[in-house]
């Protein structure tokens, strides 16, 4: 059986790696001698002496202030080649209504799965139903290491493939990092917000492929408990946000008093206590950048208002072209002829 460190596989993931990174400075280093790269990184890998580089830490600074921690290009190759083997393994075994960082998934089809869910539970808009919407409190930086790696262990069987995923899982990035950001930035992030100071036991760093795929693999359980164990039919999570839709008010509430008991025993996670919403299906659930109703779909005002203010922005106009084009991509999955012809986005 051919190893996962082949050339062949490290080779195609650079190709799909360097899809979204290929005018990046570490990016264009690496092809000006793909091959020696590819090669160095096989020998490293199969020696099993391969090391993360020092990633990138800077500040993103909406929708609120957090974190990052940017990979060098070299280690996004490893990342798409690990993700690559999980994908074999786990993908198979997601729930269908698990929509971030899977093929053929995504934004898009988690909001129109949600509305197809909500027509179906009020019988095509004629009985009143309800939705329960909630996420998880800190929840990138509160993934225990120790758990996931059992729950990685529990499926994976290939020895090199568990070597590699437990090597990335466990680097430590708060010990390894060039900061491009201002030193009181970073420090103005909330501990709780921030991976830093948890002894390397707790916390993915936001920014890398495998620390999405990680969260898919972790909150699983949380899927497999939803679907199987409470039986929910109207279920839809992207990332640490999902909802749950019935008919009946106080079924939502027992079924929320559950799931916060199988996450803190579980996955030793809380519910954010201040983003838990439990209201009339007729009332729109903010999902995704979206207002979502049974009948029909709305942007949600926080996007619309980014576009104005970047309208105002006309320092460059070649970017102005790609943001608008970015949101007219957004806006086309909603009802929002009257929005586009009210700021002259219409063609």
């Amino acid at each position: 059986m051919e190893s996962i460190f082949s050339f062949k596989n490290i080779h195609s993931a650079y190709l799909d790696c360097r899809q979204n990174k290929r005018n990046t400075i570490n990016a264009l280093k690496f092809e000006i001698n793909a091959e020696e790269n590819i090669l160095k990184l096989e020998r490293e890998l199969s020696l099993k002496t391969y090391h993360p580089s020092r990633s990138l830490l800077f500040a993103s600074r909406k929708p609120k202030l957090r974190e990052i921690f940017a990979a060098d290009f070299r280690d996004r190759i490893v990342h798409h080649l690990l993700v690559g083997e999980l994908e074999k393994v786990w993908d198979k075994c997601f729930i269908y209504d698990s929509y971030a960082c899977r093929v053929d998934k995504g934004t898009h089809r988690a909001m129109l799965r949600l509305q197809s869910f909500c027509r179906r539970v009020t019988k095509n808009r004629t009985q009143r139903a309800y939705y329960l919407q909630l996420d998880v409190k800190d929840f990138f930086t509160s993934i225990d290491k120790s758990v996931l790696s059992q729950l990685i262990r529990n499926k994976v069987t290939d020895p090199d493939t568990l070597w590699l995923a437990e090597r990335i899982l466990f680097w430590d990035c708060t010990k390894s990092y060039i900061l491009r950001e201002k030193p009181d930035v970073i420090g103005r992030i909330p501990s709780n917000k921030s991976i830093f100071g948890k002894n390397n036991k707790r916390g993915l760093p936001i920014g890398n492929l495998t620390s999405q795929f990680f969260a898919n693999i972790y909150l699983d359980q949380l899927d497999q408990f939803v679907k199987h164990t409470l039986k929910v039919k109207c279920y839809v999570r992207y990332v640490d946000d999902f909802v749950l839709l019935s008919d009946s008010r106080d079924q939502l509430l027992e079924w929320k008093g559950k799931i916060s008991e199988f996450l803190d025993s579980n996955l030793r996670l809380k519910i954010h206590p201040r983003r838990q919403k439990l209201q009339p299906l007729s009332n729109g659930i903010d999902f995704l950048g979206y207002i979502i109703r049974p009948g029909y779909i709305l942007v949600r005002n926080r996007v619309i208002n980014n576009l104005k203010a970047k309208l105002m922005d006309c320092s460059d106009i070649s970017k102005l072209h790609d943001s608008v084009a970015s949101y007219l991509g957004h806006f086309r999955w909603a009802n929002s002829y009257k929005l586009q012809k009210a700021l002259n986005l219409c063609h």
